[in-house]
C-alpha cells in the first residue's frame, strides 16, 4: 500500500507482529517489588500483606534473582518447625520467561505456579505476571465474543418463536440465492436486522419498544461485531464494550418478560 507521496507503507504497528506476546500485558513491564536474601521475614511478610502480594522475588540486583517467597513457601517451613528468619531461608526456585515469549507459552507456567517473572531484552527482571493478571486479560479478550454470542442466542430464541420458515426465508440476502433457510439458525446477524426492520414483522414481537430506536441499537451492535471479528489486537473501545453489554441486558429482560407471558 502506498501513501500520498507514493512511498511504501508497512502494516500498522499493532499488526506488525501477529503473536500475542506477554509483554503486551501491563504487569509484564511493571518493575516488581523485591527483597534481599538477608531481609528479615517480618519485613517480607509486611510487604506482601500491605501490597496484597502472593509472591515476592528475592534479588540482589535488577538482573540477579535468587528465588521467590510465596505464602506456601513460608507456611510449609513454619509448619515443619524450621528455624528460619531471613528471606533466603523461605525462598524457592523462581520461574521466568522472556518478554518476547507468547502469552500462550506462559499460560502453563502461570497455571502451575500462579505467577511468572518476565525478563526483558536488557536481562533485567521487567515484571511479574500473576494468575490474577492472566484472568483479567482473558476476560478483556473474551468478553466481547461471549456477549455477542449471547446476543445472537437471544435473538434466535425470540425470532424462532414468532416467524414461520417462509418469513425467515424472505429475510435472506437476495444475492445469496443458493443458500437454504429452514430455521433461524440459518440467518446471519444482518438478516435478523432485515427481518425486523419490516414494521409488520416487528409488531409480531409484541413488545412495547420503539422499532426505530431499537434498530439503531441493532446497527451499532452489527458495527461492533464486525470490529470484534477482525481481531483488532487492541480490542474494542470501552464505549463499544458497554454498548454490547447494555444490548445483551436488554435482550435478557425481553426474554424474561417473554417467558412470563407465555
Amino acid at each position: 500500500m502506498k501513501g500520498e507521496k507514493g512511498e511504501e507503507k508497512g502494516p500498522h504497528p499493532a499488526y506488525a507482529d501477529p503473536i500475542y506476546r506477554i509483554i503486551r500485558l501491563a504487569a509484564s513491564t511493571r518493575k516488581p517489588l523485591s527483597v534481599f536474601p538477608e531481609t528479615k521475614l517480618e519485613e517480607a511478610i509486611t510487604h506482601m500483606l500491605t501490597n496484597d502480594f502472593s509472591q515476592l522475588p528475592v534479588m540482589t540486583s535488577e538482573r540477579d534473582i535468587k528465588g521467590i517467597i510465596t505464602w506456601a513457601s513460608i507456611g510449609s517451613r513454619l509448619a515443619m518447625g524450621k528455624n528460619c528468619s531471613v528471606a533466603r531461608e523461605f525462598m524457592e526456585q523462581h520461574h521466568e520467561i522472556r518478554s518476547d515469549a507468547s502469552l500462550i507459552s506462559a499460560i502453563g507456567i502461570i497455571a502451575e505456579h500462579q505467577y511468572v517473572l518476565v525478563r526483558g531484552h536488557d536481562q533485567k527482571i521487567a515484571g511479574i505476571v500473576t494468575a490474577s493478571d492472566l484472568s483479567l486479560q482473558f476476560q478483556q479478550l473474551s468478553e466481547p465474543f461471549l456477549l455477542l454470542g449471547e446476543i445472537e442466542s437471544h435473538l434466535r430464541q425470540v425470532i424462532s418463536q414468532r416467524f414461520t420458515p417462509t418469513e425467515l426465508m424472505s429475510a435472506k440476502n437476495p444475492t445469496d440465492s443458493k443458500r437454504e433457510v429452514t430455521s433461524v439458525a440459518d440467518l446471519t446477524y444482518g438478516e435478523y436486522q432485515r427481518l425486523l426492520e419490516n414494521p409488520e414483522r416487528w409488531d409480531k414481537l409484541n413488545i412495547t419498544v420503539d422499532r426505530k430506536t431499537c434498530m439503531e441499537k441493532f446497527e451499532n451492535v452489527r458495527r461492533i461485531r464486525n470490529d470484534v471479528m477482525h481481531f483488532d489486537p487492541d480490542g474494542i473501545p470501552e464505549k463499544d464494550l458497554q454498548a454490547i453489554r447494555e444490548f445483551a441486558r436488554f435482550l435478557q429482560r425481553v426474554q424474561i418478560i417473554d417467558v412470563i407471558n407465555v
